[in-house]
């Protein structure tokens, strides 16, 4: 899943990036409700954590801000708000799921995939696929004319962001970004040691030559039929 994480405080927000990553799901953070409203708008999200109590508009706002403008991610509200007046207030500004500080982090994954399996008014297919390779975001695994295709959490989450990108050139800055939030140097070879992996992985499959080396600008998934 492609999550945004909205959380002003750094180290629940450290908390949540770390084990939803390691979880294998592309997260991205917003530290206050006017950055969390644009990222929201600009789309691409399964779901969305937010907490309440945030610089700028707060997360009520945000939410019904959200709603407005046709937004149906599905919303979960995270906060140490506990009253059953807030709790009312979230449900009714448009959030799908309310869920008290502190909290397990279990929880919130179950909570999520929940949340999308059920979805909104559109209907959301755990499965991507480009060609013969496809993969299973709830099962956390990627398979290649069928057959599976054993991967590691980074490796995973380096195909999902480049599958959810097929046809499209991704930079390193992106992948730095995306995939490992941002944690290394971009001027790395980080990025081309995964690629390297990922094709490895893929050789000798349908899916052997998707992946293909952009020069001095990043990568790109190829779309192919299946």
């Amino acid at each position: 899943m492609r999550l945004l994480v909205v959380e002003d405080d750094p180290t629940i927000s450290r908390f949540l990036v770390k084990g939803l990553r390691e979880d294998q799901h592309l997260v991205d953070l917003a530290e206050d409700g006017d950055a969390a409203e644009a990222q929201a708008l600009a789309g691409g999200y399964d779901a969305i954590l937010l907490d309440v109590m945030l610089p700028g508009q707060d997360g009520f706002a945000v939410c019904r801000q959200l709603r407005a403008a046709g937004v149906d991610t599905p919303i979960l509200i995270v906060t140490a708000l506990d009253a059953v007046s807030d709790r009312v207030h979230g449900l009714d500004t448009g959030a799908d799921d309310y869920l008290v500080k502190p909290f397990a982090f279990d929880e919130v994954v179950a909570r999520l995939r929940a949340l999308t399996r059920r979805g909104r008014t559109r209907s959301l297919s755990s499965v991507l696929t480009t060609g013969p390779l496809s993969l299973d975001q709830e099962a956390h695994q990627a398979r290649v004319a069928g057959a599976l295709v054993p991967l590691t959490a980074t490796e995973y989450r380096l195909l999902e962001y480049l599958m959810r990108r097929a046809g499209t050139i991704v930079s390193r800055v992106q992948l730095a970004e995306h995939v490992w939030g941002g944690d290394y140097d971009p001027c790395s070879n980080l990025a081309d040691v995964y690629i390297g992996y990922l094709r490895r992985k893929l050789a000798g499959t349908a899916a052997a030559d998707q992946i293909r080396t952009i020069r001095g600008i990043g990568y790109m998934l190829v779309r192919a039929e299946a």
